[in-house]
């Protein structure tokens, strides 16, 4: 991605319709952190090396307090969710890669991106979010060949992390249970890879509900057995978008040489690739208990999907037409919907 796209999407963190708490809170989260030194690599049978987890209380557990009379818990399927880049700002205090027993990055990630993208997955099953060594937001535009060399190094370790909490999980936890993977950013970044060693054309793909890599191209061509989902009730597939301001192409976008995968979390039907704003059921802002309903469309145009600015208060101040940050939460309660849509029709294929 280049340089101009993340600057412009660093600084429109502050404004963010997304962010959970400022600095502050996760400051004084950052106490309440106890993660145990790594030494050569996470020891995934610890659990403090994990952002959720079934043995845990974590903020996975949230349900939206507009959607808790509605809520029933299944624990038929597990969800294995790739968080996205926490380790952001202009210095990198630990390199290339993050430190995962830094409370404050530790309280970054679970009060914003587990708690209001990966908590979505709740209703199918059990959360699994491994903590991992995740590059540095630089690491998506290298300057020099020597950037480029210390951001592939950087993509790779983190990659290794995730791979390495997979193959635990799969050994201590799974015990065959279906599974979605979920992801967003750089953590599709990684799922991209993940699905790709781990379940296509393996014995493991029998046990995919479905793969949600959004925010990042998803080469529909990678795989060799795993198509996108066209329909809301399919499953084994990929579901994947990446949502801008209507009329807006980013300049990376046009240069991409491959298909992405563009799902409409709305419809989530390839034949609908266009929905109002009225078939959006409530996407979750910064407020986790509020519902706002209707506050995106979405219409799936060429690579990317498109909504006007979403209707939010202060959306005036979002001049950045990037709206990367909110795939997930503008879209909230439909993609939840078709999580637990796609769950049961797995479980009805395998009866």
């Amino acid at each position: 991605m280049m340089k101009s796209t993340h600057l412009s999407l660093v600084i429109a963190l502050v404004f963010s319709i997304l962010m959970s708490s400022c600095s502050n809170s996760y400051q004084k989260l950052a106490a309440n952190y106890h993660i145990n030194k790594v030494q050569d690599k996470p020891n995934y049978s610890d659990l403090s090396y994990w952002s959720a987890h079934p043995a845990i209380k974590d903020p996975s557990d949230s349900v939206p307090a507009p959607l808790l009379a509605s809520y029933q818990p299944d624990t038929a399927v597990d969800v294995f969710f790739i968080h996205p880049t926490t380790y952001l700002g202009t210095e990198k205090p630990f390199g290339y890669n993050a430190d995962i027993t830094d409370g404050f990055l530790a309280a970054k990630t679970d009060y914003s991106p587990v708690l209001y993208q990966g908590s979505l997955f709740n209703v199918a099953g059990r959360v699994f979010a491994p903590r991992y060594r995740q590059a540095h937001i630089s690491s998506y535009y290298p300057v020099t060949p020597a950037d480029t060399a210390l951001a592939i190094a950087a993509f790779e370790l983190a990659y290794q992390d995730v791979k390495a909490a997979f193959e635990y999980y799969l050994a201590n936890e799974n015990k065959g249970r279906p599974i979605i993977i979920a992801s967003h950013s750089q953590g599709t970044t990684h799922g991209i890879k993940l699905v790709k060693e781990f379940f296509d054309g393996t014995p493991l793909q029998k046990q995919l509900v479905a793969a949600y890599l959004v925010g990042i191209p998803v080469n529909p061509n990678l795989y060799n057995s795993i198509k996108p989902c066209d329909t809301p009730n399919q499953t084994g597939c990929i579901c994947s978008w990446r949502t801008y301001k209507e009329g807006y192409v980013p300049p990376f976008v046009s240069k991409e040489k491959f298909d992405a995968i563009v799902t409409n979390p709305l419809t989530f039907t390839k034949s609908i690739p266009n929905a109002s704003w009225s078939a959006n059921k409530g996407g979750i802002l910064t407020n986790f208990n509020k519902l706002a309903k209707g506050v995106a469309e979405a219409k799936v145009i060429d690579r990317v999907l498109w909504t006007a600015r979403p209707k939010i208060f202060g959306s005036f101040l979002v001049k950045n037409p990037n709206y990367h940050i909110g795939d997930y939460n503008l879209y909230y309660t439909n993609v939840r919907e078709n999580v637990m849509e796609r769950m049961k029709a797995f479980k009805a294929e395998k009866h």
